[in-house]
This record gives C-alpha cells, sequence and structure tokens, in this order.
C-alpha cells in the first residue's frame, strides 16, 4: 500500500498521539514519523511502546501512562512536552471498544467507559491548547467511530462515548478558533488491525462488512493515518469543526 503525501510544513513539528502503541495509533505514529516530524506518544501498554519508539528512534518518543488516570496523562504530556518541545499538533486516538449489555452495565463500568473512550480526549486537549494558542495555531484530530452512525448493537455505552467526541471536537473548534487552531474529527469504519484479527474477525462478520461497504475489501490502518496526517497539515488548513467518515462507503 502506497505510503501517501510528504508535507514540508510538519517536519519538525511536535505532534502528540495518544494511544499510540498498537493498531491505528501505531499507524498514526507511524505516518508522522515518517514526515520528520517530532513524535510523542503515550500508551498503557509499555512494552510495545517501548518497541515502537526504539524501532522508529530519532525524534520519537514514548511515554508510559493509563489515559483513564487524568494525572498520569498530565505528567506524560510535560514529559514528552520536555523533550520534545511545544506541541503544535494532537490527536487523540485512544479507545476501547469493548462489548456489553446494556442490563449489565454498572455506574462504575460506565465511568470506565466513558473514561477509556472519551474523557482523556478533553483533558489532552486542555494540556496542550496553551501551546497552540501561544503559537497562533495547531491542530487536534480526534479519533470517533462509525458505530452510532450505524446503530451498532451490544456496546451502548462506548457508542455514547464516540457520538460525544463529534460535540467536542465542534465545540473545541469554536472555542479555540480564534487562535489559528483547527479541530477535526475522524470516523474510522471497521479497521483490519491485529486487536480485530485476534476478536471480532468471523467469516460472518466478513461477510457482513463487505455487504455494507461500497469498497469490497478490508481497509487498512495506514488509510486512517494518512488522512490524520492530511487533516493535522497545511494543506487541510481551511478545515476545522468538521466530522470526516473514513469507512469505505459504510454509512
Amino acid at each position: 500500500m502506497a505510503s501517501g503525501a510528504i508535507y514540508p510544513d510538519l517536519e519538525g513539528r511536535v505532534v502528540l498521539v495518544t494511544g499510540g502503541a498498537s493498531g491505528i495509533g501505531e499507524a498514526i505514529v507511524r505516518a508522522f514519523a515518517r514526515q520528520k516530524a517530532k513524535v510523542g506518544f503515550i500508551d498503557i501498554q509499555a512494552g510495545r511502546g517501548d518497541q515502537l519508539a526504539a524501532e522508529l528512534g530519532g525524534n520519537v518518543r514514548f511515554a508510559p501512562a493509563d489515559l483513564t488516570d487524568i494525572e498520569a496523562l498530565r505528567e506524560a504530556v510535560a514529559g514528552l512536552r520536555a523533550e520534545l518541545g511545544p506541541v503544535g499538533v494532537l490527536v487523540n486516538n485512544a479507545a476501547h471498544d469493548e462489548p456489553h449489555a446494556t442490563e449489565e452495565v454498572t455506574p462504575a463500568y460506565f465511568d470506565d467507559r466513558i473514561a477509556v473512550n472519551l474523557k482523556h480526549q478533553f483533558f489532552a486537549a486542555q494540556a496542550v491548547l496553551p501551546d497552540m494558542m501561544a503559537a497562533g495555531s495547531g491542530a487536534i484530530v480526534n479519533l470517533g467511530s462509525i458505530s452510532w452512525m450505524s446503530a451498532t448493537g451490544g456496546m451502548a455505552v462506548y457508542t455514547a462515548a464516540k457520538s460525544a467526541v463529534l460535540g467536542l471536537t465542534r465545540s473545541l473548534a469554536r472555542d479555540f478558533g480564534t487562535y489559528g487552531i483547527r479541530v477535526n474529527a475522524v470516523a474510522p469504519g471497521w479497521i483490519l488491525t491485529e486487536r480485530q484479527k485476534e476478536l471480532w474477525v468471523t467469516p460472518e462478520g466478513e461477510e457482513a462488512m463487505l455487504a455494507a461497504q461500497c469498497l469490497k475489501r478490508w481497509l487498512m490502518p495506514e488509510e486512517i493515518a494518512r488522512f490524520v496526517v492530511f487533516l493535522a497539515s497545511e494543506e487541510a488548513s481551511a478545515c476545522t469543526s468538521q466530522h470526516y467518515v473514513v469507512d469505505g462507503g459504510w454509512v
């Protein structure tokens, strides 16, 4: 699969990616590293994060943290900022699409799903917005999901959190556009990551996916990464407060 375009304005720019050790997040980290950006990423998977940072080398740094622990998130952002410099791009990627029966959801489980799929996006943005405001520019890309648009069942709290990503995106875009900060959301379809292969992909599921999509093939993490990089670049300088669906024509 082609690697995508090179955007000269991203060279040397400080990029922060959450959930960057595997899946779509890993593809995003690799894509920004290819742009010669300074990339810091955060993930709870310490081993995988260390391995990816060592492989990419150069200006790629990893900070292990549980993003549901907001103080740990803040400390990780501060540590990466100290190493790389003020943050110019934030990609809020981290999420966890665990199925759950509505009848069995407890208040504690509800709060946990919101924390892992939504809350950290707000506080990561809060942590880097001062850098962007001081610079008079910045780009935030929040990863959502098509699940709430395609009426996916069996994970009501997850789909509620992912639908809220759009509201967060549009509010931040409105509040901080006067500082030259652009905020957009990307809703991926069913992307063939390692986790999807291990936990979700079945012959029946693949058949349903192919029937639903206009493109009759699996979508790959790199395809989401390339679009995220575009939104972070000056090629998307007029794009903000928008919700971009990258799903092969599912919804």
